[in-house]
């Protein structure tokens, strides 16, 4: 109960937002609505976060010049859902365009975060799923900016506190090729506060693909629950990696922070086979346990 009640205090922070970083809203030929996060990330693919006209219940992060994206080089995709299971994705928006700007479409549940405007409503764990749905039919589009762009076999599913929930909850999904659950974990063996996925430890069962969790230390109120889901994975390639820097993580810090690099390299490693970022997390001591800032543990693992 008393992790329930601090799960609670953390959802029901305030949530006005702020985006003065972004650059002027600006309108695709398709009356689509898109802005620059920060300075569109370090990656070598500058990137913008969108509110597609087709998706007005999500928001897009993706690199703004599609050109380059043929052939092999293709958009591997990200299904994000936000802690609070909020209905934006302002909380995480650093974090994601710089992720985006590495070469990746990212699907965030949620409309486009509008300055000073309190997202309302709360999400479904469906809406993940929705995500990789709008993704694939716009790579069979004709008349869409993402047609033949995407790598329609590199498939993400990933989230924050309630989003890690949701994520858990789509992790069953046969197109998922890994999964990352942020700041979460199954809270005890059952239920959860009301309007959060009522998951119960056998749902970690459904997992099929690699999974990271990166949590925020002792001082996190999902450690508990999310080292419990670890040491209950065994079936599956699982890592672990704890910062210690409580429930927030580095989301809202420039570029996302540390938990933006140590997410950068998963994703590099697991959609794109890059073997410098899997130095991250292979071999008798991976180079992100040589960082005095992290601590990680892992299983099933090279």
């Amino acid at each position: 109960m008393q992790t329930s009640l601090r799960y609670l205090l953390a959802f029901t922070c305030a949530l006005f937002i702020a985006v003065g970083a972004h650059s002027q809203t600006a309108f695709n030929a398709d009356s689509s609505v898109y802005r620059t996060v920060e300075d569109g990330g370090t990656g070598p693919y500058p990137a913008v976060m969108i509110q597609e006209s087709s998706l007005k219940t999500h928001t897009v992060f993706r690199p703004r010049n599609l050109d380059q994206f043929k052939g092999k080089n293709k958009l591997p995709i990200i299904a994000w859902g936000n802690g609070a299971c909020a209905n934006s994705p302002w909380e995480h928006v650093n974090f994601l365009s710089e992720i985006a700007s590495y070469g990746y479409l990212i699907v965030a549940i949620g409309p486009m975060p509008v300055e000073g405007v309190k997202p309302s409503g709360r999400t479904q764990s469906r809406q993940l799923i929705d995500a990789i749905d709008w993704a694939l039919a716009q790579d069979k589009n004709p008349g869409s900016p993402l047609y033949h762009k995407l790598a329609t076999d590199k498939i993400a599913v990933s989230g924050m506190s309630c989003g890690g929930l949701q994520t858990l909850e789509a992790a069953g999904d046969p197109r998922i090729t890994t999964v990352v659950i942020y700041n979460s974990g199954i809270l005890g063996n059952g239920g959860g506060m009301p309007g959060m996925p009522q998951l119960t430890k056998d749902q970690l069962l459904k997992i099929h693909t690699p999974t990271m969790y990166v949590l925020g230390g002792e001082k996190d109120i999902a450690y508990k629950n999310g080292m419990d889901d670890f040491a209950r994975i065994n079936h599956v390639p699982v890592f672990v990696a704890n910062m210690d820097v409580g429930h927030g993580g580095t989301y809202r810090q420039h570029h996302g922070g540390a938990f933006a690099r140590v997410a950068l390299a998963w994703y590099q490693w697991q959609l794109k086979h890059d073997k410098s970022a899997a130095k991250m997390f292979t071999g008798k001591s991976p180079l992100l346990a040589q960082d005095p800032d992290w601590k990680v543990e892992k299983k099933n693992m090279p």
